[in-house]
């Protein structure tokens, strides 16, 4: 029960557009503090909002003001953002903070969004992968392994303070309005580079049900970890046509090759690491959470890839 007459939950990564679209489902039933360490964003009088390091000292001074009955983090950096360097400490010594302060101070609930790239792409994967196949991305590429290393850390937690009530979110590519990942970046592109001979299946969730998704994980505390995907998927060229996107096949060999691509398509956010996402099939099965949560995604592919068509951005 909260310590509150409604519950107070902190929300990071609030300069997101899945957080803030969390936000606005959350708003009227709980009491919100949004905070973000790259930009303070404004949410309304109603909401106090903080541009904080996790790893300083007066993080704390928020758990301890604001006495929060749940966490919802999803301030994972990625890896088109920062250095390597940064983005550990942000991701993985920065999740171990929130979760010794959630510790710290009696949280009741938390909620970890993941990627489904833990899983990393390989030719051998299996046709829907479940969420106790081992995370083989850590030893694929060192871009993928502060993700790794901030999922075992969830898990660690997760087994050792069961009090915490830790949900892990392992979603499908997030795609739709204000969405800044790279494959958001490919989709609304006029033109798009494909590995040559290579056209592997792909899933995508739409952020206004990614957002449904959270806040329904937060609405019942189940803990574990659990994938977040639609049961449909689609060739990623297909879909790249599917958005009106011109594609430009390119040799997947030698790697410096796409890299050089990346480049001359200005797509500056185009991490090697996808490399082997546009090779290899990486499909999730979603049902657990969809049984556990009664979920059911209720955006399909066409609207999806009617967005990206109707909203072309030149590259």
């Amino acid at each position: 029960m909260s310590k509150h007459q409604r519950p107070r939950i902190l929300i990071t990564g609030a300069a997101g557009a899945l957080a803030q679209q969390v936000i606005r489902r959350l708003r009227e039933s709980c009491d919100l503090v949004a905070v973000d360490f790259r930009e303070q964003v404004y949410l309304g009088d109603d909401i106090p909002s903080y541009c904080i390091d996790f790893n300083k000292r007066v993080f704390e001074d928020l758990f301890r003001r604001y006495e929060f009955d749940g966490v919802i983090h999803l301030g994972r950096i990625l890896s088109s953002q920062l250095t390597r360097m940064r983005r550990y400490n942000a991701n993985v010594l920065g999740t171990q903070k929130l979760l010794d302060l959630s510790h710290k101070y009696g949280i009741r609930r938390v909620i970890v969004l993941s990627t489904y790239h833990v899983y990393g792409a390989v030719a051998y994967n299996p046709a829907l992968i479940e969420e106790s196949a081992p995370l083989k991305s850590a030893g694929l590429s060192a871009d993928l392994v502060d993700s790794v290393e901030l999922e075992n850390l969830a898990n660690i937690y997760l087994w050792r303070y069961p009090e915490l009530n830790i949900t892990i979110l392992r979603p499908c590519n997030i795609v739709g309005p204000g969405v800044r990942n790279t494959m958001s970046t490919l989709l609304s592109s006029e033109r798009a580079p494909v590995l040559a001979g290579f056209s592997p299946m792909m899933q995508f969730i739409h952020i206004d049900d990614m957002a449904d998704a959270i806040v329904a994980a937060w609405a019942k505390p189940v803990k574990g970890v659990f994938n977040v995907a639609p049961q449909d998927w689609v060739a990623y060229q297909h879909a790249l046509k599917l958005c009106g996107c011109k594609t430009i096949p390119i040799p997947s060999i030698p790697p410096s090759v796409p890299k050089a691509i990346a480049r001359v398509l200005n797509l500056r956010s185009f991490p090697p690491y996808l490399m082997a996402f546009f090779k290899y099939p990486v499909v999730i099965d979603g049902r657990a959470f969809a049984r556990e949560f009664g979920f059911e995604p209720k955006r399909p592919l066409k609207e999806i890839f009617r967005y990206y068509r109707d909203n072309k951005k030149p590259v």
